[in-house]
Order: C-alpha cells, then sequence, then structure tokens
C-alpha cells in the first residue's frame, strides 16, 4: 500500500502553480489519493483541490507540497510545525535552499515518496515570546531591526543566563542553521549545514569595536535584551514584522528540534545548492 492518501497544496502568492496542480492532481487521481490544499489559495485558481482551513490541512495531509520558493517553503514547514507530516518544496523560480524539485519532475518524485524511497531533513526552528506577550515560531531567524529614524539596536546578548556581548548594529538576530544562507549570511554570518542543531546570533552592518558571530549549540539558548541607549526596534520573524521592542524589553529564545521535515530524494546536496546559490567560487586558483 502506498505512503500518501491525502497531499496538501501550499501555493506561491503570485507565481502561476498552475502546470504543477495539474500535475499533482493528474497523479493523484490515478492513484485515488486526496488532494487538498488553503480555501485562500486553491479558490484564486480554480484548481481540482478541495478547500479547506490551515488546520485541517495540517491534520488531514499525509504529504504538503510547497509550490513557489524558499518563502513558500516557510509557510508550509510553519503549518505543520511539530507534526510528522513531510514538506516536499517545488521549485516555481530561483533556486532555492528548501526546494528539493522543479515542475517537470513532479510525478516521479510523488511516486518515489509515496513508494516509501526517500529521505527526510529535519529542521530546527526557534521560537520566542514578543514583549506584547504574543508567541512566534521562527524556521530562519528572529531579528530586532532599527526602524529609519530611529536609533540604533543595541542590545546585550547573554547565554545561559550570564551577559557575554554588546551588539550596537542596524539589526542583531538569531538564525537557526536553515536561515545560516538567508538574512544571517547577508550580515556577514557562517555557512553553516542544516544537518547541525545550532543557532547563530549574528549582528548585521555592527558599529560596535566586537562584530563576529557566534554559534551556539542548540541547549545554548541566548536572551536578548535592549538596551537603554537603542532606538524602538522591530521584530522581524523569517522576514515579517511580528512586533516592535523597546529599551527594557528582552527576548529569551528557545530552540525546538526536528520542527518540520524536509523531504530529499538525493538530487543535490546542501553544498551544491549553497555553491549555485550563493554562487561560490572562492579566491583565485592556484595553478
Amino acid at each position: 500500500m502506498g505512503l500518501v492518501h491525502a497531499v496538501g497544496l501550499v501555493l506561491h502568492p503570485e507565481r502561476d502553480a498552475s502546470p504543477a496542480i495539474d500535475a499533482v492532481v493528474k497523479w493523484a487521481r490515478a492513484r485515488d489519493v486526496d488532494v487538498l490544499g488553503l480555501t485562500e489559495e486553491v479558490g484564486r485558481l480554480r484548481c481540482g483541490a478541495t478547500p479547506i482551513d490551515a488546520v485541517e490541512l495540517a491534520d488531514r495531509a499525509d504529504l504538503l507540497i510547497s509550490l513557489g520558493g524558499d518563502g513558500t517553503m516557510l509557510r508550509s514547514m510553519a503549518l505543520v510545525t511539530g507534526r510528522r507530516t513531510p514538506v516536499l518544496g517545488v521549485n516555481l523560480g530561483r533556486l532555492g535552499f528548501l526546494a528539493e524539485i522543479d515542475v517537470g519532475e513532479l510525478s516521479e518524485a510523488l511516486t518515489a515518496i509515496d513508494e516509501h524511497r526517500y529521505t527526510v531533513e529535519p529542521r530546527m526552528a526557534i521560537r520566542t515570546i514578543l514583549p506584547n506577550g504574543a508567541a512566534v515560531t521562527a524556521f530562519n531567524d528572529i531579528a530586532l531591526v532599527r526602524v529609519p529614524g530611529h536609533g540604533s539596536a543595541a542590545v546585550a546578548i547573554s547565554v545561559l543566563g550570564r551577559p557575554f556581548v554588546r551588539y550596537s548594529a542596524d539589526a542583531v538576530l538569531v538564525a537557526t542553521t536553515t536561515g545560516s544562507t538567508a538574512y544571517s549570511f547577508s550580515a556577514g554570518g557562517p555557512i553553516v549545514s542544516p544537518r547541525v542543531d545550532a543557532v547563530l546570533v549574528v549582528a548585521a552592518a555592527a558599529h560596535s569595536t566586537f562584530d563576529r558571530a557566534l554559534v551556539l549549540p542548540a541547549d545554548e539558548q541566548p536572551s536578548l535584551e535592549v538596551l537603554p541607549v537603542s532606538g524602538r526596534l522591530a521584530v522581524e520573524v523569517d522576514g515579517r514584522v511580528a512586533g516592535y521592542a523597546v529599551p527594557g524589553d528582552r527576548l529569551d529564545v528557545t530552540t525546538v528540534r526536528a520542527a518540520a521535515q524536509v523531504i530529499r530524494l538525493g538530487r543535490a546536496s546542501f553544498y551544491e545548492r549553497a555553491r549555485r546559490k550563493l554562487q561560490v567560487s572562492g579566491s583565485l586558483e592556484v595553478e
């Protein structure tokens, strides 16, 4: 018996996903597999998926298919946080780190998954409680970002309850290893394999003398305190503003191991993706 009885679709908000949806629906009909989608998404395309809400989608789907890029993958992973439902990423545009296949490979990939011929790559998430009391979860990063017209992000970092360093920067962020190739990378942080359970603390455009990134084991969870000299800061969660922090506020960041499961079919390694996406070539070659 096949592994998949119901697949869920998560769509990019703008890109045309019709060819991918058609491929999924055709494959599913041949095997009597249900195709499910979020009401607000599949309605705009009038595809053959059954429209349901996010909670039901997470409950019913044996497999979640993300049709888009890394941003769509992050939304898909958030929908099934803490569940064993695997997520398959399908590229609809530029090469990403999280997506596994292109549209033309969908039918073959779905058959392989249905026949248990795949592996999963667990992805860690990070969580914190915002100053307004809201709990947030990120698979890439949580960042304290300078608001234009206000002062710099002046943030004290504590590890295991003890002060370590104070940054003054345009932003101070805590990233997962999944997020090491996102905002953290652009801020000068290291590239870290997503197989490593660690968190990164990185200052973007640091104005302080100490500007080096920290790499911490997942169980040495950092705390960020907004210092009295700091400006008002936006709290960005995976690139979206989720709230604000002012001097005196403190964010304790915790980790959630294996919060999501990303499907891998052995087509390319993380390092191959990184080399292509980031155009890694290194210094001049020595003959």
